[in-house]
């Protein structure tokens, strides 16, 4: 779940920018969504509040990396014996809505992850940090609305690690400056010819935008192949998957709009992009 100190934007699953409220960060990733039944709202709040305040340890503030690993560790040991309120209300959810724990102790890999791995080898590395990063979130809310079905997740699953991917690749300027970190696998790198002097220098040449056209086919396809969620789930909830497919695609448009330069004009959502998103998403 990746944030950024903006506006908080909150949808469906994973990781793009839509109904706004106002807590100091960027989201791609839901937070009791005025879409939500009722019911739900709460709930999805808590898990917002649980996975905020630990993705808040690994990249925010100055702490040491062992320091941060160690409050870490503490929201793992709260997840198995709450103490705190907080942890108190994540119990009570997960007991209330029969949630799989392992759900959030992924979570929480994935952020201590993010304090100590920069770089990633390969693609198959990349993925594996989404399933633990993004997918959880999606899958909380299948949960959350008694919607299992092995399709269901599967298709959950590729819409929260493309629009993790989607983040990734509209933030590679920002990951880098502030964090010293770089998603883009580092054999797709060497494969297209770029090295982190690219990153550096914000160089956008040919092998550059070769590369970025290569991430963004990536994203745009497990999105789609997502996408089928949308109108397999009701109502609202349905609405707001197919919203936030289109948000994503939206985003991956603005970057191939720009020729691929993220450094100069970081791609979001704007306020004139809403009445084509809901359009599509209806």
């Amino acid at each position: 779940m990746k944030k950024r100190i903006k506006t908080t934007y909150y949808t469906f699953a994973g990781a793009s920018n839509f109904v706004t409220m106002s807590v100091g960060h960027y989201e791609n990733f839901p937070v009791a969504s005025l879409l939500l039944p009722a019911s739900l709202r709460g709930p999805v709040a808590v898990i917002y509040r649980f996975a905020r305040s630990a993705d808040d340890f690994a990249d925010e503030g100055s702490d040491p990396a062992e320091l941060r690993l160690q409050k870490l560790q503490r929201y793992r040991e709260q997840l198995d014996a709450p103490a705190e309120p907080l942890f108190q209300q994540v119990q009570k959810v997960i007991r209330e809505h029969d949630l799989p724990p392992q759900l959030f102790r992924d979570l929480l890999d994935a952020f201590s992850q993010d304090v100590t791995q920069k770089r990633y080898s390969d693609y198959a590395e990349v993925l594996d940090y989404c399933r633990r990063s993004a997918n959880p979130v999606g899958r909380l809310l299948l949960h959350l609305f008694k919607r299992t079905t092995e399709s269901n997740l599967r298709q959950s699953d590729a819409i929260c690690t493309a629009l993790q991917l989607i983040n990734f690749w509209q933030d590679v300027d920002i990951d880098y400056t502030k964090d010293n970190r770089v998603y883009l696998p580092q054999d797709d790198l060497a494969r297209f010819g770029v090295s982190e002097n690219h990153l550096k220098l914000r160089q956008v040449d040919q092998p550059w935008r070769r590369l970025m056209a290569f991430q963004v086919e990536r994203a745009r396809s497990l999105m789609l192949e997502g996408a089928p969620l949308g109108r397999a789930l009701p109502g609202r909830v349905g609405l707001e998957i197919r919203t936030t497919v289109q948000g994503g695609l939206r985003i991956l448009e603005k970057i191939e709009r720009a020729r691929f330069d993220v450094f100069r004009r970081r791609p979001t959502l704007k306020a004139f992009d809403w009445p084509l998103l809901l359009l599509k998403a209806v």
